[in-house]
């Protein structure tokens, strides 16, 4: 159910005019709230922050950072950035978090639909993030050590007081996330020696293309990272077919494409890789949670962790399965 209320006093304190309408739900990603709204004074896109995760004691901080790289990226990327309202590009009313949009026109790109023309323009704008000088933004280095205290024990535990469903999946694979935990933990530390700020989640749901030209998205998770992780991690979400496998033309493509644009590259392509565990494991563990309800606002979240772990655990067991074949094709590459 729309609280329209609530959505009158937004536009009222965001000086966004009278709405038009009723404003529509639409797919906002695996965390927040989406809606499109129109007023008097244009269309927007609003973003309802998760209560949940607006509790972690840096979120704000990290939210506004990302936009503030998002807005000085837009200079050298297609970017969309929230807009600043009131001198912020946070609104708080009632204890509800509001970002807002200018709405975009343009779609995502499902995975049979994605060429090597897609891949040749996104490995050129990530190579362009990665060549961006965002130092004047004085933003800190915070190396992330989440993995190392993951009890995955525990989490079965739970989940076997409660019957879930993912409880079996996680007890077939339990020694092996201790292992993939430790290997994503000491490739962090190798490649944490050099790192630049990039996207972070450049994946298809977070460009939409219009006139077959991009523009990027969703830029919460902004922030420091090693560019080589960033580079395979990304050229696997667009090489990517609706399956999960590799699609190995779409791949090296985008590789070459970004080394033409950024310069050479070098890497342990093995610890790169390894590292790519890390996002997936902390993912799994923050889905675990939401379906056991230590960290969910309601059923619909708690029901999309459950589905959400359960895709998690395949897609790990999968990725540790392609690593191999991954580190054959970079070598043919050099």
């Amino acid at each position: 159910m729309i609280d329209i209320q609530m959505f009158k006093k937004l536009c009222n304190v965001s000086n966004l005019g009278e709405i038009v309408g009723v404003p529509l739900s639409i797919s906002g990603g695996l965390l927040h709230k989406m809606y499109a709204m129109e007023t008097n004074k244009g269309k927007f896109a609003i973003k309802i922050l998760n209560p949940q995760i607006m509790k972690r004691p840096n979120a704000w901080n990290n939210y506004i950072n990302s936009e503030r790289i998002a807005n000085l990226g837009s200079k050298k990327v297609p970017a969309a950035p929230a807009k600043i309202i009131n001198g912020d590009f946070i609104q708080e009313i009632d204890n509800n978090y509001y970002m807002i949009f200018n709405w975009i026109k343009g779609k995502m790109l499902k995975a049979t639909t994605i060429n090597c023309s897609h891949c040749e323009k996104i490995g050129s704008v990530l190579a362009e993030i990665h060549r961006t000088d965002f130092s004047q933004l004085n933003l800190n280095v915070e190396l992330e050590e989440r993995l190392q205290t993951i009890e995955w024990k525990y989490y079965i535990q739970k989940g076997q007081e409660s019957n879930a469903e993912w409880v079996v999946l996680l007890l077939e694979i339990v020694d092996r996330l201790y292992e993939w935990t430790s290997l994503a933990n000491n490739a962090n530390k190798l490649l944490s020696t050099n790192l630049v700020i990039s996207h972070r989640d450049l994946d298809p749901k977070n460009v939409l293309w219009h006139n077959d030209k991009p523009v990027l998205i969703d830029w919460e998770s902004a922030g420091y990272i090693n560019p080589m992780h960033d580079l395979i991690e990304t050229a696997l979400y667009w090489s990517e077919d609706d399956t999960g496998n590799i699609d190995k033309e779409r791949f090296s493509t985008f590789i070459n494409v970004y080394k033409m644009r950024y310069g050479k590259v070098q890497a342990n392509w093995s610890t790169v890789l390894e590292n790519g565990f890390s996002g997936k494991l902390d993912w799994l563990e923050y889905n675990l949670k939401r379906s056991l309800r230590m960290e969910c606002s309601d059923e619909e979240e708690q029901m999309m962790g459950t589905t959400q772990a359960i895709e998690t655990i395949k897609e790990i067991k999968d990725y540790a399965e392609k690593i191999p074949i991954l580190v054959d094709w970079l070598i043919q590459e050099e």
